[in-house]
């Protein structure tokens, strides 16, 4: 017998799709059955997913971006080398990041969305019955321009005359605007050294542009990145001890997202008390909110405020401040 061909190594966004059989590779909208993509979690870990195909790859004028047909969890939105969210459990982290900030502010009329090119996270704030006007505004419109096109879930939410969709830089698309927003939402990718994103999450912006742009019982809320027992420290409680140096009251907040292979967390935080108990915001979750969720409730966003000893007290001895010069970064790659 001779020797088994060596696998077929397919790069990208910088990661490799190993094919153990010899067969032809197509990139866009064919089936590539025994194709893998691997993200790099660290230096010493990866997180592999079988595909079906890639449907979509590119590289912009901000950041590498692929969609994915993966056979686990769907299709999949990747920047940067970094799984965005995927088709399956995109949920979880949609209603996370949304639907506290929401259901904390006494009567939500605007939103303010940061990124969120994918229109996820402007689907989930229009099904808030008081909501007038969600602007989501994203640099990229090619990431836009694709997830409309193929990211069948959110094609209301990009057809609500409610939505107002701009492509600009989100620091300049708010300093810019005279008005103010009840909620304003950090839905951008994770810091990367040579990314578009991590001067978004300096205490600089925060103060500066996030907070004046707030009307009096405004709530900033934004990702912040993995929140697991080994993965907290490389940004999540840096940026939650960024926040702390700008708004009076802020609450930290995780959950498990299967497709990201961790813990995620996310900082809400403002100048005026934001908790409400479990009882209210399940009330407030049947009057305000058309249709139903699918993974929130009062109960559970009490105990995912509630972090284990390891990830408590590195919250609580967390000195780090991001600024421009003094910045995290997680693992991964940018092309800027």
């Amino acid at each position: 017998m001779g020797e088994a061909p060596a696998p077929e190594v397919l790069y990208v966004n910088g990661s490799s799709k190993v094919v153990p059989e010899t067969q032809q590779n197509h990139v866009n909208n064919v089936n590539v059955s025994d194709t893998w993509y691997e993200e790099v979690i660290d230096d010493d870990l990866k997180w592999s997913f079988k595909l079906n195909s890639v449907l979509y790859k590119a590289i912009s004028e901000y950041q590498d971006i692929a969609l994915l047909d993966t056979k686990r969890f769907g299709k999949a939105l990747v920047l940067d080398g970094k799984m965005q969210s995927a088709e399956a459990d995109e949920f979880i982290y949609h209603e996370c990041l949304i639907h506290p900030p929401l259901l904390s502010h006494p009567n939500p009329k605007t939103v303010f969305i940061m990124g969120g090119g994918e229109g996820s996270a402007a689907r989930e704030a229009l099904k808030h019955k008081s909501m007038d006007k969600v602007v989501m505004c994203d640099i990229d419109k090619e990431v836009v321009d694709f997830c409309r096109k193929y990211l069948i879930a959110n094609k209301e939410a990009f057809a609500n005359k409610k939505l107002d969709l701009v492509i600009n830089c989100a620091k300049a698309e708010l300093e810019k605007r005279n008005e103010k927003y009840d909620v304003i939402v950090g839905d951008l990718a994770d810091p990367l050294e040579d990314g578009p994103c991590y001067q978004l999450y300096t205490k600089d912006f925060y103060e500066k542009v996030v907070k004046p742009k707030l009307t009096k019982n405004g709530i900033f809320v934004t990702q912040a990145g993995p929140a697991g027992i080994f993965s907290h420290k490389e940004v999540f409680t840096s940026i939650h001890n960024t926040v702390k140096q700008v708004f009076k009251y802020v609450v930290a907040y995780s959950t498990h997202v299967p497709s990201f292979a961790d813990s995620w967390g996310w900082v809400m935080a403002s100048d005026q008390p934001i908790l409400i108990d479990a009882v209210e915001m399940n009330k407030r979750i049947e009057t305000r909110i058309d249709g139903k969720l699918l993974y929130l409730d009062g109960v559970w966003f009490h105990s995912a405020t509630i972090m284990n000893k390891t990830v408590s007290k590195s919250l609580q001895n967390e000195t780090h401040v991001y600024t421009k010069d003094n910045a995290r970064f997680i693992p991964g790659h940018g092309i800027l």
